[in-house]
């Protein structure tokens, strides 16, 4: 259905797209599942645009279930396949910003989505803002990217 949306824009809004932002966690099943599997059709669609995924990855010490690191290994080969540029954030890292710079005691989910949001605009400010180092999403995979499979930071 989400490619036929796509389809559905017509060939002008998809000529100026330069590409997909997806943003999902590894750790359950949604994300990793659902999540991978969205990219790969995406990607089968539109092999020719970019695919840059803000990936939150588990951690043993806040954990929620048992399988997420099993969903994390398993959807991590679907991200080298098929994304361009992966921005890894760890969940453990969030709590810890949360904790020790904001000072919160138990910070929720809006805290920490807060956080990812902040990151993303940061990532992303070169492709709204005009400016000597505006680029686009290529650009930034061509200066960031050494490798084509090693394309994942941490964030």
């Amino acid at each position: 259905r989400l490619c036929h949306g796509f389809r559905a824009q017509g060939g002008g809004v998809m000529r100026l797209l330069q590409g997909f932002q997806v943003c999902h966690s590894l750790g359950g099943g949604t994300g990793s599942g659902m999540g991978t599997l969205l990219i790969s059709k995406i990607r089968e669609e539109y092999p020719d645009r970019m695919m840059l995924t803000f990936s939150v990855v588990p951690s043993p010490k806040v954990s929620d279930t048992v399988v997420e690191p099993y969903n994390a290994t398993l959807s991590v080969h679907q991200l080298v396949e098929n994304a361009d540029e992966c921005m890894v954030l760890d969940n453990e890292a969030l709590y810890d910003i949360c904790f020790r710079t904001l000072k919160l005691t138990t910070p929720t989910f809006g805290d920490l989505n807060h956080l990812i949001s902040a990151v993303m605009s940061g990532v992303t400010c070169c492709l709204r803002f005009p400016g000597q180092l505006n680029a686009d999403l290529r650009k930034l995979a061509v200066n960031l990217v050494p490798f084509p499979r090693l394309h994942f930071f941490m964030v």
